[in-house]
């Protein structure tokens, strides 16, 4: 894996500083680790931040005998049968394929990929957000030349205008008429007209089209509203209420402005869908030790409101980052802050809403003690380490989480790492972990400002239930994609998510493992989890690494800095 590693630091940029709030903050990209048949892939997708534009794709074959790699866009209305062919990526080292790939247009998009070798023949589906994130502007020397050179060709079009209205009349052996040099300046102000005519339907054609730019295609996030109530539901305690704000977008609730026809500002609150079974995911965090943190999955109680029982977290302000995915395959990270009352600090009050959510109260950032991150246990001969510890944490059940193959004590921005951890018991013996949403773990990584938040699954940066729904428009040959009853739909959601919450894990897990048949990513050691991920700045960083054992979610803190990348 190492070498793989090490080939792929130096295709994986710095990324953009602004937060951008589409299925993770600060990050932009796809990373994925995927097994297709025989062939285990790494790939890197960077799409463009102006669309129309091009996707860096960057292929890795780790196994797998490949000779030709493939690419298209898909896009989740008009599906496979309105998609271009594919694009074959050129070959750049043994096992190397890599390409630039057009996104044309904005919204839930995806890149098919096609890898075909003496291994065979597989194909997999990648959710990439193509939407507009950023604006152009054109330096000063350049625009001071164009308009030079602009002007040059106004002066010499009405001057060639000009001399034809008058130089045409001349016949050969005849002399020049008394008034030549009247119709040539006739012919000159007649050409001016024509310019300016001309001139200002293109400023206002560009105008137009700047402005439609700005309001219809500039990514806008959703906007929330994230409050505490000291209301108490069910015995639960404090509730946080997360409500989703429509008077910036034209969804099914109404909206209005200049914006009401913006794809990328209509969202369909009704066709939000589980990931891990879950309608949202969401993560909170206290500033500005990031000492208090929570991942809870709050309850629908209606298109627009979300809640959950709040845990007794330490007073003070947090930083909410909520994950939804959409029907259509559109991910968004939906970003707020909350402030908690001193008053809910230790209330016994506490019980969940769903018995996945989380919590847990540590040291401030950047002040670990000896007992929580600098510390290697003794370990029993039977545990798989995979590499060289490095940090280790306890956790609540009094096993140890440790950082396996630590890179050092600062990381390179833009470099991709596999980030292993693996569990032992208080006895040091190796402690197997349970599935944990249908997954070997999760892990949240957040800067110390907040500017990067990520919520990472073992395959990579994107979303499960993306996937899948971009996995069931390809295998739909319709040209066109047609939405069922909004109603209907919801309800039939909020059934399959409630019931899931009843069921016991191996049966629900059971469940989530049939809806995700795409994720196939299984560690060869039961008590350690890995994700890949490239920290897409300097800073200092904290990580969140999230699994389950003998039925309890178990979380695990590690502080990292991230110096500039390397040029």
């Amino acid at each position: 894996m190492k070498k793989w590693s090490v080939l792929f630091y130096s295709i994986i940029l710095t990324f953009a500083n602004s937060l951008i709030a589409y299925a993770h903050v600060g990050s932009s990209g796809v990373i994925l680790q995927k097994q297709a048949g025989k062939y285990q892939l790494l790939v890197s997708i960077q799409p463009p931040d102006v669309v129309p534009g091009t996707a860096k794709v960057t292929v890795f074959v780790q196994q797998g005998r490949a000779t030709a790699v493939g690419a298209r866009p898909v896009y989740f209305a008009p599906g496979s049968k309105g998609a271009p062919t594919y694009d074959e990526l050129a070959t750049s080292g043994t096992g190397r394929f890599t390409g630039d790939l057009w996104l044309m247009d904005a919204g839930s998009s995806s890149i098919e990929l096609s890898i075909d070798g003496p291994d065979g023949k597989q194909q997999l589906v990648v959710p990439v957000v193509s939407v507009a994130t950023a604006t152009r502007t054109m330096p000063a020397s350049t625009g001071i030349a164009l308009a030079a050179m602009g002007l040059l060709l106004v002066v010499m079009m009405i001057t060639i205008i000009g001399a034809s209205n008058a130089d045409g009349v001349i016949q050969p052996g005849t002399p020049k008429p008394a008034k030549l040099g009247r119709r040539r300046l006739l012919g000159m102000v007649a050409g001016g007209v024509v310019m300016v005519l001309l001139l200002t339907g293109w400023r206002m054609w560009w105008n137009l089209s700047t402005e439609q730019y700005q309001t219809q295609q500039l990514y806008r996030p959703l906007r929330i509203n994230a409050s505490v109530s000291p209301e108490k539901a069910q015995n639960a305690g404090p509730l946080l209420t997360i409500r989703i704000d429509t008077s910036g977008f034209n969804g099914e609730s109404g909206g209005s402005g200049r914006r009401r026809n913006a794809p990328q500002t209509r969202r369909r609150m009704s066709f939000v869908i589980p990931d891990h079974g879950k309608l949202m995911h969401t993560f909170i965090v206290r500033l500005p030790g990031l000492d208090g943190f929570a991942h809870l999955h709050p309850i629908r109680r209606d298109t627009l409101t979300y809640q959950a029982a709040l845990p007794p977290l330490p007073g003070g302000k947090y930083l909410l980052y909520s994950d939804i995915v959409f029907r259509n395959g559109f991910a968004e990270t939906l970003t707020d802050t909350v402030v908690i009352a001193d008053a809910n600090t230790g209330s016994t009050a506490y019980k969940p809403f769903d018995t996945d959510d989380s919590w847990l109260v540590t040291t401030p950032v950047g002040k670990t003690g000896k007992t929580s991150a600098n510390v290697t246990p003794t370990l029993a001969n039977d545990v798989v380490l995979c590499g060289k510890p490095g940090a280790s944490v306890k956790l609540a059940d009094g096993a140890t989480m440790l950082w396996m193959d630590q890179p050092g004590s600062v990381q390179t921005a833009g470099k991709l790492y596999t980030l292993k951890f693996a569990v032992a018991d208080a006895g040091g013996n190796a402690a197997p972990l349970e599935p944990y949403l249908g997954m070997g773990g999760h892990a949240v990584i957040l800067r110390n400002d907040g500017s990067v938040y990520i919520h990472l699954h073992p395959i990579g940066t994107y979303s499960m239930a993306a996937e899948g729904s971009f996995a069931n428009r390809l295998a739909d040959t319709s040209r066109t994609f047609r939405y069922p009853d909004a109603r209907l739909f919801s309800d039939s959601i909020d059934r399959y998510v409630t019931r899931l919450r009843t069921l016991p894990d191996a049966q629900k897990n059971e469940l989530l493992y049939a809806g995700m048949p795409e994720m196939n990513h299984v560690m060869p050691v039961n008590n350690m989890v890995e994700f890949p991920y490239s920290f897409p700045r300097a800073g200092r960083y904290r990580i969140w690494v999230q699994v389950k054992r003998n039925g309890k979610v178990l979380t695990g803190v590690f502080d990292t800095t991230v110096g500039d990348a390397v040029l």
